[in-house]
């Protein structure tokens, strides 16, 4: 068997001088951010390629049709969708074939959507899972003292506040224990 390497991307976020400023997934911003993947990655496909959220200002027909077209043009080859309720994931499947399903899935303080899994009976959409560490609570790197920069995601997320930090630190320190009966770090244990 040899290795392969699967080139996968994602597009979604409006940047504007290097900040996120907001979502984007217009079917002119999905084509700008494909062929400017192809030139940075110096590859003449994106094997995966996620919409990073889902757009609420556009419909996600729009969205897989136009990586379907993307597809069809050989810069693409399959589509991923990044954190949608099942419902989405049907509705583009009805479209284009969504290969792949993103969400965050850790022992941690955050738990997966189960009503994604899977996105329905006939569908061959498979579980990428993300952020296995919990975004840094397993890692031991995010505690109730942890001060985030203003660029850091973490301070839009309802989590990472001061008080629900504190609530989470009860599943952290359980973690924790069970890694050290196990002589193991936490994050080893998340991966397991």
């Amino acid at each position: 068997m040899r290795n392969r390497v699967v080139i996968a991307t994602k597009f979604g976020w409006n940047i504007q001088d290097g900040k996120s400023v907001g979502l984007d997934s217009s079917p002119e911003k999905i084509r700008r951010v494909a062929d400017a993947s192809l030139q940075r990655l110096r590859t003449d496909h994106i094997d995966l390629f996620y919409q990073h959220r889902v757009d609420p200002n556009i419909p996600i027909e729009e969205v897989a049709g136009t990586v379907g077209e993307l597809v069809q043009a050989g810069e693409v080859r399959h589509l991923g969708l990044s954190e949608p309720a099942a419902a989405t994931i049907r509705r583009a499947h009805a479209i284009f074939p969504v290969t792949a399903v993103q969400s965050e899935y850790s022992s941690g303080p955050a738990t997966p959507n189960p009503k994604c899994y899977p996105p329905s009976p006939n569908s061959a959409s498979a579980s990428s899972p993300s952020a296995p560490f919990g975004k840094g609570f397993l890692t031991g790197t995010v505690n109730t003292d942890t001060v985030f920069t203003d660029q850091d995601i973490r301070t839009t997320i309802p989590r990472f506040t001061t008080e629900n930090r504190e609530a989470n630190q009860a599943l952290v320190h359980h973690v924790t224990m069970i890694a050290r009966a196990k002589g193991a770090t936490p994050g080893q244990i998340a991966l397991a």
